[in-house]
């Protein structure tokens, strides 16, 4: 498959969003040049928080793209910021879809494991820890995490999807998402506790 590369010159740089959305709709490849150095960094952080290493978030990144491409006439722009929050829209549902085809393998409706439950349970960590961790760092731990529970995390916390909604978008039970979330949680706080410990113990 013929990869996407870009050499980033800045020339439209001045260019607004609207302009911009305008002059890929037309397939100048200058301007598709634009956009791709404007979003690219942006995009990948998407594809980071839904895959589980950098080579699939790359294949995601390139998909993407040529998602975006192939459908920004269809864009309409509603004031600064909305062509960055459309293409955001475009790649969680490309990322969406993959994670649809493998849900059936990857999530299984069974209860969390009892060890995670007690990690989640007992660590007294609140969320304004998060707080403490860098975005990076944190993108890091969540792509760690396992395919099942990333997944949930990312449809909760980051699109603001129900349950129901991410059960419904992943072909899996509403429970087996609960239950995804919960040990997606207790994994991400016994990672930031070992972080703060090993912090505080280089003190």
């Amino acid at each position: 498959m013929r990869r996407l590369y870009f050499v980033y010159m800045g020339r439209l740089h001045s260019t607004t969003e609207a302009e911009l959305a305008g002059m890929c709709g037309k397939g100048l490849p200058e301007a598709q040049e634009e956009l791709y150095g404007r979003y690219a960094s942006a995009m990948f952080a998407i594809c980071l928080r839904y895959c589980g290493n950098r080579d699939d978030a790359e294949d995601l990144l390139h998909d993407g793209f040529i998602k975006i491409f192939g459908s920004i006439r269809k864009f309409r722009y509603q004031g600064a910021g909305s062509l960055g929050g459309w293409m955001g829209k475009v790649f969680v549902n490309e990322a969406v879809s993959r994670l649809r085809k493998k849900a059936r393998r990857d999530i299984r409706s069974v209860p969390v494991e009892e060890s995670t439950l007690t990690i989640y349970d007992e660590t007294g960590t609140s969320d304004d820890t998060l707080e403490n961790v860098s975005p990076e760092k944190l993108i890091e731990m969540i792509s760690e995490l396992p395919d099942g529970c990333r997944s949930v995390l990312n449809l909760y916390v980051f699109e603001q999807k129900s349950h129901k909604e991410i059960a419904r978008l992943l072909g899996i039970k509403e429970n087996s998402s609960t239950s995804q979330l919960h040990r997606a949680k207790a994994i991400l706080r016994n990672k930031i506790n070992r972080l703060k410990n090993g912090n505080e113990n280089r003190r």
